[in-house]
């Protein structure tokens, strides 16, 4: 069991019991409330319930997947923890991925001005990304987390046995945030990560605990995202957009596939400005292409792209707003880009499927 400590909660990495009971020494709640997907119900309840012992707890289920990430799963949320009597003093227990983590977290941060919840992340997306920060929210108008608070949980339980239930294409996503901390912070960590080549034989506890401390240094070195924090953007301007656009598609892409087309168009714009060497450039952009494949994007879409490019939280004024990197682990915030050479970008991210 390893605890990495922020200032206000623990991040408990290992078996979960071990974590609960840590956790439990500390804390009394009135009644406790378990949110979870019909995947996660089916798949983690069982190693949770097994940790809470003889503690009883409400269930409440939800459809899996992004395209529940809105204000109506929210309402039926809402209406459930109210027609169970739920308290001010009330536990809610996040049991899945960044969707649950982020939904759940937002409506147990607005129920009667806020309850208690802790994080039980099961995807590597959400064990990696989602489990520090205490950013929570929910999709509006196909702009991704447009609506959402700050709130941090209790506490996080970070199992990595939680991963053996999930498919390789759900592996291969959360992979996509590792690759990312280790562009932007640790370049150590990336010619590590770079030499994997098959993710089935990978020991992820070992990459887990490196990328949560490279998460944890930035964000505490800048909670509300006014500085170094908007480094986490790197591969994200790009890659929302066309995350967003996909799920209105009958190709919808999981979020790690469609941030690794972000960092390969968004380290395209780093080279651009001066920022990468060409060198870099094609390192990093061989080693997405021989995790992730190549996806085909449709030049008609690229002006939708743009527009909701547009609407992305992280811009300010009217100029679209990248983090963009130099060397393996330098990272430079506020860069900005004119509509042309984002459309070149999405080009060279085009022909590398020829």
């Amino acid at each position: 069991m390893q605890t990495i400590a922020l200032s206000d909660y623990n991040i408990y990495v290992g078996p979960i019991e071990a974590g609960w009971q840590n956790f439990l020494a500390e804390k009394k709640h009135s009644q406790i409330l378990v949110i979870a997907d019909e995947n996660t119900a089916q798949h983690c309840l069982p190693r949770l319930t097994a940790a809470l012992g003889t503690q009883s707890y409400l269930l409440i289920k939800i459809p899996p997947g992004e395209q529940h990430k809105h204000i109506g799963t929210c309402q039926e949320i809402w209406q459930q923890m109210l027609d169970a009597g739920l308290d001010r003093k009330a536990l809610v227990i996040n049991l899945g991925g960044g969707v649950i983590g982020d939904m759940g977290g937002f409506c147990a941060s607005t129920y009667k001005r806020g309850v208690d919840f802790v994080q039980v992340p099961t995807t590597l997306l959400s064990q990696v990304d989602a489990s520090i920060g205490g950013k929570l929210g929910i999709d509006f108008g196909m702009v991704k987390n447009s609506i959402g608070v700050f709130c941090n949980p209790q506490a996080v339980f970070v199992d990595p046995a939680f991963l053996s239930t999930l498919s390789s294409r759900e592996i291969r996503s959360g992979f996509a945030e590792i690759i990312k901390h280790g562009l932007i912070q640790d370049g150590e960590q990336w010619n590590k990560i770079k030499t994997i080549s098959d993710l089935s034989i990978v020991n992820w506890a070992e990459l887990i605990v490196p990328s949560l401390l490279i998460k944890k240094h930035v964000v505490e070195e800048d909670p509300f995202e006014r500085g170094l924090r908007k480094a986490l953007n790197f591969g994200h301007t790009i890659g929302h957009a066309v995350e967003g656009f996909a799920l209105e598609t009958d190709r919808p892409l999981l979020h790690g596939e469609a941030i690794a087309i972000g960092m390969i168009t968004e380290a395209w714009l780093s080279q651009q400005q001066g920022y990468l060497t060409t060198a870099d450039l094609a390192e990093i952009t061989a080693f997405f292409i021989k995790i992730y494949g190549h996806y085909v994007l449709s030049e008609e879409n690229f002006s939708a792209y743009l527009r909701l490019m547009g609407n992305d939280k992280k811009n300010e004024g009217q100029k679209i707003n990248f983090s963009l990197i130099g060397a393996p682990g330098q990272v430079h915030i506020n860069c900005h880009a004119e509509a042309p050479a984002i459309m070149d970008s999405l080009r060279y991210y085009q022909q590398l499927g020829h």
